[in-house]
């Protein structure tokens, strides 16, 4: 991605990865780049200048920066651009690691591409381990009938497979896999469907695939990892990040246990970005807010204050809660996966303990059931809690100024309404399709909006998310002119959703997000223009560095880490 014109600013970025104690001058200016700061007191710039605790001290012209700090260290960044960094406000960086470990069967096309791609990966698994994969997606298929046992049974008779949804809100097993669960006492021919999950069946016996809370029946006898496969999984996911052009990510659903991992992390210097944890809803991680209080690591690239909650499953497995049955499956309305009186208690708690409220809904039941939620249990919230909802996929026109009136966020990823463009009318039909992705209507309410990927369920790359926001297309720049094209966001409303709203969503908003005085020197440089080239061109925007605290943590060109 590199231009021929980038052999300076190369050089010292090696420099600084290499040898970074030898770079230690007092300040450091990066000149010679149009500078996007988002501030729009200074919405650009020519330069800027950050101090060796990576917090900038200046940014204006290049003259006036380079006759103020004489004694600064240059950098010519040769004619690039330079944007804040980018904070995906949605995703889950364990998922990806994990995913990165395991079979990839994303966009498969049939189940015969699935069972070819498992078959590949499981040649370098040990006799008896499980095979565990990632991403099928019934409705890139001919037949977008949910897949059976049989599907899988033929290639894999004995070695159990688990194959997780492109959203991670059903599950495919083989016979192997469901006996396995049986053994660890599943009993799943005469079980119940739990609370908020669904057993498939088919003349009463399980066909193979389970939804939401069911999922759990065949994951319980999954061996468990080691501390050595979690570690490997956080650190490929790290790297694919920054990689990516990410400096913050908003981790939805971290465990206790994985708190711990990522301070380990943290203390010895090994987290390349920023990360706000949010507790993995009721459990031990949110009991841990609520008795020692809102965490924040010393080395200000970990929090945790937040915690995610779930009301409804997802759209593309038929366990979004919709008021109304699915136009394409009358009867299903959908799935509550948390019981409502449960899901308000939980609320209350978190609003009692000062922590902030994540909720996961995407249909337009369990959209009014968290707005509800919200609406009763704020004036018991601390001041200006910024309670957020994640996704807000499908959304009643009527309760679309509710966000707005109630200062809730709207969480979303544009990528998501791109994936499901091709399936989404036949499963809500036109009517409620006015209320479905709605990004321009919430903002033009007054809502603020948060963006984000929801990585592994979509790609890790921001990009990819600036592009659907801008156009609403696919990669092929279909359907023309968009998908519910009224509902576009500006490439700067897109940028915003990933720099400063993002950061405001996290409590951040006085450190990242934008570049101007005071705050922390995290950015981007590019060597396009994304607010002034083609929309239809964000995709390829080209990434040249990637910094935090003004040091690099990625430069285009870097082999990935062993």
């Amino acid at each position: 991605m590199k231009g021929p014109a980038t052999g300076m600013l190369a050089g010292v970025l090696a420099c600084l990865l290499a040898t970074p104690s030898a770079f230690a001058a007092e300040h450091t200016m990066l000149v010679g780049a149009r500078i996007h700061t988002m501030d729009p007191q200074q919405p650009q710039a020519e330069a800027m200048v950050w101090n060796a605790d990576g917090v900038l001290v200046d940014i204006g012209s290049a003259a006036t920066l380079r006759s103020r700090h004489p004694q600064a260290e240059v950098i010519d960044a040769d004619g690039a651009v330079v944007v804040p960094g980018l904070i995906d406000a949605h995703a889950h960086l364990m998922g990806l690691g994990l995913a990165l470990l395991r079979a990839d069967l994303v966009g498969a096309s049939s189940r015969d591409e699935v069972v070819a791609r498992l078959t590949a990966f499981a040649r370098e698994l040990p006799d008896g381990a499980w095979l565990l994969g990632n991403g099928w997606d019934q409705n890139l298929w001919p037949d977008t009938a949910f897949p059976t046992t049989a599907d899988l049974d033929a290639a894999f008779p004995d070695r159990p497979v688990w194959l997780r949804r492109i959203d991670g809100h059903a599950g495919w097993a083989n016979s192997a896999a469901m006996r396995a669960a049986d053994a660890a006492g599943a009993r799943l021919a005469d079980a119940a469907d739990p609370q908020g999950g669904r057993i498939v069946r088919e003349a009463g016996a399980p066909t193979g695939v389970f939804i939401d809370e069911a999922m759990g029946l065949v994951e319980a006898a999954i061996p468990a990892l080691s501390a050595e496969d979690h570690a490997r999984a956080l650190e490929l996911a790290l790297d694919a990040a920054v990689r990516n052009g990410l400096t913050g990510v908003h981790d939805m659903g971290v465990s206790r246990e994985g708190l711990a991992l990522y301070r380990q992390f943290a203390d010895a210097g090994r987290l390349p970005l920023r990360v706000s944890a949010y507790a993995d809803g009721e459990g031990a991680a949110l009991d841990d807010l609520c008795s020692n209080g809102l965490y924040a690591h010393d080395g200000g690239r970990l929090q945790m204050r937040g915690v995610k909650l779930y009301i409804d499953g997802a759209l593309g497995s038929r366990g979004a809660a919709l008021l109304a049955d699915y136009s394409d499956d009358h009867g299903n309305t959908g799935l509550l996966v948390t019981d409502p009186d449960a899901f308000r208690a939980t609320v209350a708690k978190a609003a009692g303990c000062g922590v902030q409220v994540a909720s996961h809904a995407i249909g337009d039941r369990g959209n009014r059931l968290v707005l509800d939620t919200y609406e009763a249990a704020l004036p018991q919230a601390a001041d200006g809690p910024r309670w957020r909802v994640e996704h807000a996929q499908i959304v009643a026109v009527e309760d679309i100024p509710r966000f707005s009136r109630m200062d809730v966020i709207a969480s979303m990823q544009p990528t998501h309404a791109t994936s499901d463009m091709p399936w989404a009318g036949a499963r809500l039909g036109d009517e409620r399709l006015a209320g479905a992705y709605a990004w321009r209507k919430l903002l033009d309410s007054g809502a603020r909006l948060a963006l984000g990927s929801d990585f592994p369920v979509e790609q890790v790359d921001p990009r990819l998310g600036l592009y659907a926001a801008a156009t609403r297309q696919d990669l092929d720049g279909q359907p023309p002119g968009g998908w519910l094209a009224d509902q576009k966001l500006t490439a700067v409303e897109a940028l915003r959703g990933f720099t400063a709203d993002a950061a405001y969503a996290s409590f951040d908003e006085a450190h990242v997000g934008q570049l101007r005085t005071g705050m922390r020197a995290d950015f981007l440089i590019v060597e396009d223009d994304p607010l002034a080239m083609p929309v239809g061109r964000l995709h390829a925007l080209r990434l040249r560095s990637t910094w935090v605290d003004g040091t690099p943590v990625y430069e285009a060109g870097q082999a990935p880490r062993d």
